[in-house]
């Protein structure tokens, strides 16, 4: 069974990052083709940058850095999910990506976006540069969450609608379907 690992990408008090991440693990499961893990980057807590050796070196120095490894080399494939902060994704997704190199190799990701009318689709725009650049696979299936207060309800839980319940069985779909596909790329080379 491939291995999914969903990132929560906002870290600020009173976000809605985490409701929404929840939602995307439940349904994630509830697809049954992942075995999955959701991390909250709050919780993982990684300081900036402080290896001393350029990542695609893999010559960790720190425990943190070690474990975080081992985990998004064990993933077969990422659901990212992320506020937009002034047009861009957030600083703490950027630092969790920038720790890892090879780890993130041919593994494709589905983005989970959300803020006002936007949806946080601009955010998701630039988080592909950054992306392609480590030879990852960002899907055009995606959630894209416009407006997302009104989808929070008093408990603070995330209400997703029919057509967002549909967009992330889409997603899920293709993460399977392009994670077989880049398999053999992952595969050490003889």
């Amino acid at each position: 069974m491939p291995r999914l690992l969903i990132l929560i990408a906002s870290t600020r008090p009173g976000r809605v990052g985490l409701p929404i991440g929840e939602w995307i693990d439940a349904r994630a499961r509830a697809h049954g083709v992942f075995e999955v893990e959701l991390v909250d980057l709050l919780e993982l807590d990684l300081p900036f940058m402080d290896e001393p050796s350029h990542p695609r070196l893999r010559n960790y120095t720190k425990k943190h850095t070690k474990e975080w490894s081992t985990k998004v080399a064990a993933a077969d494939a990422f659901v990212f999910v992320t506020p937009e902060y002034n047009y861009g994704f957030t600083a703490p997704l950027k630092n969790a990506i920038d720790f890892l190199h090879e780890e993130w190799k041919y593994k494709p990701v589905g983005l989970v976006s959300y803020g006002g009318v936007a949806a946080g689709t601009r955010a998701a725009q630039m988080l592909k540069l950054v992306l392609t650049t480590l030879k990852m696979t960002p899907l055009f299936e995606a959630v894209s969450i416009p407006f997302v207060a009104q989808f929070i309800d008093e408990e603070g839980n995330f209400q997703a609608n029919e057509l967002m319940e549909q967009a992330a069985d889409a997603m899920f779909n293709e993460l399977v379907r392009v994670a077989e596909a880049l398999r053999p790329l992952r595969e050490p080379s003889a």
